[in-house]
Order: C-alpha cells, then sequence, then structure tokens
C-alpha cells in the first residue's frame, strides 16, 4: 500500500497573468519535474498553459 507522504498538494499559476487559480495534488515520485497542464483562466478568459509554482 503507498504511503500518503508521497502525494502532494501544488499551485498552478496562469502563464501570462501569473494568477495563482487552481491547486491540485501530485506524486512526488511519478512527476518529480514541475507540471504543466492546459486550462481555463477566467481572467484571461482562454485556455492557457498553467505551471506549477512554489507555495
Amino acid at each position: 500500500m503507498a504511503k500518503k507522504d508521497d502525494r502532494i498538494i501544488i499551485t498552478l499559476a496562469c502563464g501570462t497573468c501569473k494568477r495563482r487559480n487552481y491547486t491540485s495534488m501530485k506524486n512526488k515520485k511519478n512527476d518529480p519535474d514541475r507540471l504543466s497542464i492546459n486550462k481555463y483562466c477566467k481572467w484571461c478568459r482562454q485556455h492557457l498553459e498553467h505551471k506549477e509554482t512554489k507555495r
């Protein structure tokens, strides 16, 4: 059974306006690099790349 310590909460920020719009969880072992996902930014009003930021 997996440990709970492997999953951490991350914050995703818009690549254009740099606002922190989303939070998510990721597994540190499977994804050691920073995560980037296309998501909707309500301030830019379009789908843009959101990158993982420091807390």
